[in-house]
């Protein structure tokens, strides 16, 4: 990073749009899909799946906006390792399952990875803008 007045300008727009799009997808199908997301949350042992799924989605979507606009980059991008952290290992848990199960679950555990990889980057980012 350099020193210039360049580095208080956000990370790259477009950057930000798509990481945004695909998080901005996901959240709008968890609120369409609530009610299969909170059964299945259910079925991994999510206590008070009800009430988690829909304020973690909401989570995501609210993170989403803060990385889109770059309001409160370090409390959005901090959210998004938050959920991330929580969700990928409890929800797409690969390694219990066999066949066709065990192979999406571990491509969207996966994707996960590196979504969370993105939000960790975007996490050191505004935390060096913040000094």
């Amino acid at each position: 990073m350099t020193d210039d007045a360049s580095s208080n300008d956000p990370p790259s727009a477009l950057g930000r749009a798509l990481y945004g799009g695909i998080l901005a997808y996901m959240a709008i199908d968890g609120f369409r899909n609530n009610d299969k997301r909170v059964e299945v949350a259910r079925s991994k042992g999510v206590p008070m799946p009800d009430v988690l799924v829909p304020v973690v989605t909401g989570m995501l979507f609210v993170a989403n906006l803060g990385i889109l606009f770059w309001k409160f980059p370090r409390a959005s991008a901090g959210a998004l390792v938050v959920f991330f952290l929580g969700t990928t290992p409890t929800i797409h848990d690969f390694w219990t399952m066999e066949g066709e199960d065990r192979q999406n679950n571990k491509i969207n555990f996966l994707k996960n990875v590196a979504l969370l990889g993105g939000a960790v980057v975007l996490l050191e980012e505004a935390s060096d803008r913040d000094g």
